[in-house]
């Protein structure tokens, strides 16, 4: 059956073949891999600057808030008191629905980016 030199040269080139193709699908996922980590930190780093300059943002304008209290309650105390209230309220109301404002979108992002390119091929 493997007599002739044919099959022989068959056979060799088709393992060399197949050892090129599985050299160029494990690049092919390292690239892929590459690909997604770098949209998942640029995603991860472009969050963390929004979120820092949110909360800058927040900061100045909870002073503000607290220099307008001040001249209606008539007391810079009680307005940091009615500020600092209803930043633990925000707080809590986020802690709340942190599954549906936190978690889902994430754990949707992930899928997305890691799960649907398989579905696309």
């Amino acid at each position: 059956m493997f007599a002739n030199d044919k099959s022989i040269d068959t056979l060799t080139s088709l393992y060399k073949e197949i050892k090129r193709y599985v050299e160029l699908q494990g690049q092919y996922i390292k690239l892929d891999l590459v690909e997604k980590l770098t949209i998942l930190l640029s995603t991860l780093i472009l969050i963390l600057l929004m979120i820092i300059l949110c909360m800058t943002a927040f900061f100045y304008f909870s002073f503000m808030l607290v220099y307008v209290l001040a001249d209606y309650i008539g007391s810079i105390i009680a307005s940091y008191a009615i500020i600092g209230a209803l930043v633990l309220l925000i707080a809590g109301i986020i802690y709340y629905y942190r599954k549906p404002l936190i978690f889902q979108p994430m754990v949707n992002f992930l899928a997305k980016l890691f799960l649907d390119e398989q579905h696309k091929k």
